[in-house]
């Protein structure tokens, strides 16, 4: 009996010793936790900070340029879907009339496919503007509006990008028929002030939409990221956004 009873005891203290990490480890992790959530801003170094963003924007431009540079990328978004040029509406109103909506149709088709085909082109121009930014900017932009990613890479690649989306936006819109016949109806708009210059043509109007969209895609990623810093399962990602939310 005495030694039943001293094996019991041994297996009842050799369990206790096992439990104990674990509860242990289940303590540390909550304080860990609860460590984490309570960091702000002010916590973070320049370099963390830096680090966090810069793989903040490169995650979400990479993401909006696969979103929107597939086959149906644009046309099967209605944020970003590219319609007619609204000084157009009334000359395409009058073409249906006489039976051409197949022809109005094909040609807002192959606009929204041009700027599917164009986008893709952004990836490594987008990557070279994460990479140029500095430790001050990063602070700067982590602390700035909703927008200021947006604005960050609009004044870094818009015109650039205008310049490289053209070609291919030119090429594809091509194809309708009916981007020359649009062209003169713009050449006469723009005559009576009726349009900017940077819409004179179709294919300046659907490469300025085309920019639209991507940046757009660009700022509704990184919403993500800043809403929800755990879920991109990224420990610097989540522990700059995540003070960022504390601050």
């Amino acid at each position: 009996m005495i030694q039943l009873a001293n094996l019991k005891a041994a297996y009842m203290n050799r369990r206790s010793f096992c439990r104990a990490p674990i509860v242990l480890s289940l303590t540390y992790g909550v304080g860990f936790h609860g460590l984490a959530q309570s960091l702000t801003l002010s916590d973070i170094t320049n370099a963390q900070a830096s680090s966090g963003l810069k793989m903040a924007l490169e995650k979400g431009a990479l993401s909006a340029v696969n979103i929107l540079g597939q086959v149906n990328g644009f046309m099967g978004n209605e944020n970003v879907r590219i319609p007619l040029p609204g000084y157009l509406e009334d000359a395409a109103k009058l073409m249906r009339t006489f039976g051409q909506g197949a022809k109005l149709d094909e040609l807002v088709t192959a606009m929204n496919q041009a700027a599917e085909k164009a986008v893709p082109l952004a990836r490594d121009m987008l990557i070279g503007a994460v990479k140029s930014i500095n430790v001050q900017d990063a602070k700067k932009i982590l602390m700035g509006s909703d927008t200021a990613v947006t604005q960050f890479f609009a004044e870094k690649t818009r015109h650039p990008l205008h310049l490289k989306f053209l070609p291919i936006v030119t090429q594809t819109t091509a194809r309708a028929n009916l981007s020359e016949k649009y062209n003169q109806i713009a050449a006469r708009a723009a005559g009576l002030g009726l349009i900017k210059s940077d819409q004179f043509t179709i294919q300046n109007y659907v490469t300025e939409k085309a920019l639209d969209g991507l940046y757009f895609m660009i700022s509704e990623e990184e919403k993500k990221i800043r809403q929800d810093p755990v879920g991109t399962g990224s420990a610097i990602l989540n522990k700059v956004f995540g003070a960022l939310k504390n601050s």
